[in-house]
């Protein structure tokens, strides 16, 4: 369980960085503050209303990203579709946003229709190219494990290409077995009963998310204000401009 000041920390940070434009940043400030990132990511349960931003998301995805992701060169026409049959009632869709509200991570934790397998569930994952190496993929699928741990699910599955290593490598990380059959290949993490400590520290992840999100969306309101002041100031002077010639 995430300890109580590193909460405090990743808030502080969180809330510290959304006041400050998203227009602009050196390169020194962006090493800056992948140095700072706090210990807990923001990590949010997406429902219904954001089919749209994960539709976006998926398609954002370049030709090798996708056919990693969904084990097929998907074309946009099957994403779509993808994104029109996620089940919101029976599985759980996990987001990271960036300081636009940009969905620049997404996880899947889809679960079992069969009663005979109503205790295992499969993990799917996706990064846009701009955000990785920031550890977010490794992060989803933690917040999917103890989703799953607290849903009364006690096996985990992967199933990816081979040549898919990053997602592999996420799976060996937290103790998964992993076999290959040629070109595929299926990891599976047994995982512990829920406990008083998984349910609490979801608790606190999603309300530490849902502050995060409402930062972001306050302080992108913000700056988009500014912006429409600046762009109608620069309009009036052009204006003055012109009349004066």
């Amino acid at each position: 369980m995430i300890a109580t000041k590193d909460w405090l920390k990743a808030s502080w940070y969180a809330g510290r960085d959304m006041l400050r434009p998203v227009m602009g940043e050196s390169p020194a400030h962006e090493t800056r503050i992948k140095q700072e990132v706090p210990v807990m990511v923001p990590i949010r349960a997406l429902g219904p209303s954001y089919r749209e931003r994960i539709t976006q998301h998926l398609l954002q995805l370049e030709p090798a990203d996708r056919y990693l992701r969904f084990g097929y060169a998907a074309n946009d026409e099957q994403i779509r579709r993808y994104a029109e049959q996620l089940d919101f009632n029976r599985d759980e869709i996990f987001g990271i946003y960036n300081r636009r509200l940009e969905l620049i991570a997404m996880a899947h934790l889809a679960f079992s229709e069969h009663p005979e397998y109503k205790h295992c569930a499969e993990f799917g994952v996706s990064v846009l190219k701009q955000a990785r190496g920031r550890g977010f993929g490794a992060r989803l699928f933690e917040r999917a494990v103890m989703h799953a741990r607290n849903e009364g699910v006690n096996m985990v599955f992967i199933h990816a290409l081979s040549e898919n290593t990053a997602m592999l490598k996420i799976a060996r990380k937290a103790g998964a077995t992993v076999r290959r059959d040629g070109s595929e290949s299926e990891a599976y993490l047994q995982i512990e009963p829920a406990s008083l400590d998984t349910r609490m520290t979801e608790m606190v992840e999603q309300q530490f998310a849902e502050v995060d999100y409402q930062i972001k969306k306050q302080a992108k309101q913000f700056w988009d204000f500014l912006a429409s002041v600046q762009e109608v100031r620069s309009g009036v002077q052009h204006a003055r401009h012109q009349s004066a010639e």
